[in-house]
């Protein structure tokens, strides 16, 4: 009885053992498959219309260069951060990867995990030349490229015209005539802004425009860097009492509404305002009213910049570890065409960082709006929750979800800022 249980666990240990080789020895780095060399391209839209029109180019890239085979490994959002901190620091890490913008990528830089894409952008100008040149500076670091950007992104306020017309409302310009606006929309009877913070990025991408008009540009640069964080600067508390002025404008309980969830109101005419990514302006075709957008306005005695747009690029980096780098930086090329750039716009809303991909054939004249605007600014200012080392980012995130949840001061938000980048130094 005793051998057979024995005997019984040994045949388990080896089955699992064998299991282990076999995963193992699918390296997503050195594997063949039918004598092509595959490369492993890790991303996180598995959902459609992404999955379509990922699933149509690596089919066309495929077909152009028979000797590459590309497997696919996907997981949405948080779940792609999740299976990225397994998948990345493995023996077989994927060849491409997907990263964010600011500290996200940047941690992949320092760590070595990013393969040094400098001299693919120096030998292909008639590729990396199409690229524009604002979104790829996202992706460098001491005069090195370490990233191709897929897509670009920034954040307007979109805002209802039947209302606003129905009111005899404009675009407001200034902080000042925002506020008028706003007291306006709301003695009509109507939600002024539809905030969901459920997750509190969405409050966040609030307090970078406000950053980016209040604080000096200079303190900010110095704040939002690698271990330079003080946020000391009394500007940053005037930023966040001009946040606690919309307030009395937003929905009920906007830390119980998810985005996703407030975007369908906005759309269903439930609100008169929104404060949305221009890669979300794809969604905008199922709104129940004719609407316009407006930057965010500028503030009287702020001493940042009161043009800006917020915003950052996302894309993807070449693990250092490739067994097939030349391959998978050709892949990152064939993605970024100006063909799949534009088909990228036209297929899934996603503005394409490729230089005239997006155009009246492959986007709305709203989205084209939006992309010159993108393309006017020298630099965006990264959401802030990008930027940061999730150590300083999770009391400030927290802290401005309570404090629009009214337990919570904007002096002593910062001063809980302060003492986390003390700890991160």
């Amino acid at each position: 009885m005793y051998v057979k249980r024995w005997f019984t666990v040994v045949v388990s240990i080896l089955m699992v053992m064998s299991l282990i080789v076999g995963c193992s020895s699918k390296s997503t780095s050195t594997k063949s498959e039918n004598g092509k060399k595959t490369i492993t391209f890790f991303y996180r839209w598995p959902n459609e219309p992404y999955k379509t029109y990922f699933n149509s180019v690596i089919k066309e890239f495929e077909k152009q260069h028979p000797d590459v085979h590309v497997e696919q490994v996907t997981a949405l959002n948080d779940d792609y951060k999740q299976k990225a901190n397994v998948l990345l620091g493995s023996k077989t890490p994927p060849d491409v990867f997907f990263t964010w913008a600011g500290e996200y990528g940047q941690k992949f830089i320092r760590d070595g995990v990013a393969l040094d894409l400098s001299k693919y952008y120096q030998e292909d100008k008639a590729w990396s030349d199409n690229l524009i040149a604002s979104q790829v500076k996202f992706f460098q670091k001491d005069n090195k490229t370490y990233g191709v950007p897929l897509f670009t992104d920034s954040k307007l306020f979109l805002y209802n015209k039947d209302v606003f017309d129905k009111l005899g409302l404009k675009a407001p310009a200034t902080w000042d005539e925002f506020i008028t606006v706003l007291k306006t929309i709301k003695k009509s009877g109507t939600t002024p802004i539809i905030l969901g913070n459920k997750s509190p990025w969405a409050a966040a991408h609030y307090v970078t425009a406000l950053n980016q008009r209040i604080v000096p540009q200079d303190v900010l640069a110095k704040d939002l860097s690698y271990k330079g964080a003080e946020f000391t600067d009394p500007s940053y508390v005037e930023s966040l009492k001009k946040l606690d002025e919309l307030r009395p404008f937003f929905n009920e309980n906007p830390n119980a509404t998810a985005h996703d969830e407030a975007r369908n109101l906005f759309l269903g005419g439930k609100a008169a305002i929104m404060f949305l990514e221009t890669q979300e302006i794809t969604y905008m075709k199922d709104a129940t009213f004719k609407w316009d957008s407006f930057k965010v306005p500028t503030i009287e005695g702020g001493k940042g910049d009161q043009g800006g747009l917020i915003g950052a690029p996302e894309g993807f980096m070449v693990h250092s570890k490739s067994a097939h780098p030349k391959e998978a930086v050709e892949f990152l090329k064939f993605l970024t065409s100006k063909a799949n750039g534009g088909k990228l716009a036209k297929d899934t809303g996603m503005p394409s960082t490729v230089e005239g991909a997006v155009n009246a054939n492959t986007a709305t004249e709203q989205e084209v709006k939006a992309m010159d605007l993108i393309k006017e600014q020298p630099d965006m200012l990264i959401w802030t929750d990008s930027a940061l080392d999730t150590r300083i980012f999770k009391p400030y995130g927290d802290g401005v979800q309570a404090m629009i949840g009214g337990t919570m001061k904007p002096e002593q938000i910062m001063k809980a800022v302060q003492d986390a980048a003390k700890q991160v130094k």
